[in-house]
């Protein structure tokens, strides 16, 4: 097998900061936001950094090759944050970025929810909420009976963490001794119908983890520099437990007059202001 090192992808080798990968993500989400004048952009712009650091540090994988056998998988269990996956696929060139300006549009390659079938770079078809994680737990196994050493990352919102599935999951993954599969739960305390924790609270998050067997860290998903050392040290677990992350993000970030939006699900953005969302992420852009 191959054992081409993440620093090795074509798409590293320039010196760009994690930071100016995270900016460039969240400017690719509101690019494609603005042709359908909707997407589920608030996540985009909060879980960028967490999608820099993987796509940019962590994962192994050939932009012109996105089904090698020898890249690290990463799933998208929450399919409705396709537009955040794209954002990332198109910046480390597994999509080319003029396909942006067909986001949402009739055949094009990148629909409104993530779908394997269309898109290079995407594993798996999300959406069924608490889906991810179970097929993340097959994949991992078949790499570990195959002798590999290939991470499987799946990235899942909190608002999964609701369901009966994700925690069977949890405990296979436990009992098949999955070392090398990677869990990042994005918690941004928001589903559709308010805040994540008052509907179903998964409180304490990483005390039910670690009693499920698992190796956990919380983080601040908005500081680059924690979202890496946790990719790191998870990476970096000497035992086969298998690890989670969660981040903890901000809907919005980068962009204030959106991170303040009451309802922040599916934020609405009115035509004038993606001009000025884009205007807003320059202004924070890293020097």
């Amino acid at each position: 097998m191959t054992t081409e090192t993440a620093t090795e992808n074509p798409a590293l080798l320039a010196n760009v900061s994690l930071a100016e990968r995270a900016y460039r993500i969240r400017r690719n989400a509101v690019l494609m936001g603005e042709v359908q004048g909707q997407g589920y952009v608030g996540q985009a712009l909060g879980i960028a950094d967490v999608l820099a650091v993987a796509y940019f540090h962590a994962l192994r994988y050939r932009p012109d090759d996105p089904c090698w056998e020898g890249r690290d998988r990463f799933l998208l269990s929450i399919g409705h944050y396709a537009i955040a996956l794209y954002a990332a696929l198109i910046e480390a060139g597994i999509v080319p970025e003029d396909e942006l300006e067909t986001y949402g549009c009739d055949d094009s390659r990148l629909p409104m929810s993530g779908m394997a079938s269309y898109t290079p770079g995407m594993e798996i078809t999300g959406g069924s909420l608490g889906h991810g994680l179970g097929i993340a737990v097959g994949m991992a196994l078949g790499l570990k009976r195959k002798g590999s050493d290939r991470f499987v990352f799946n990235l899942m919102s909190d608002g999964e963490l609701g369901e009966g599935s994700t925690w069977e999951a949890a405990m296979g993954a436990a009992h098949h001794r999955l070392g090398n599969l990677v869990n990042l739960v994005d918690f941004n305390n928001q589903q559709a119908d308010g805040p994540s924790r008052d509907m179903l609270s998964a409180e304490p998050v990483t005390d039910k983890f670690a009693a499920f067997g698992w190796h956990v860290q919380r983080v601040d998903g908005n500081d680059v520099e924690a979202v890496r050392a946790a990719f790191d040290t998870a990476m970096a677990v000497r035992d086969d437990r298998p690890r989670a992350i969660v981040f903890d993000t901000k809907m919005g970030k980068g962009v204030p007059f959106l991170e303040s939006r009451e309802v922040t699900h599916f934020i609405r953005v009115e035509a004038n202001e993606w001009a000025l969302a884009l205007q807003a992420l320059e202004q924070g852009r890293p020097a």
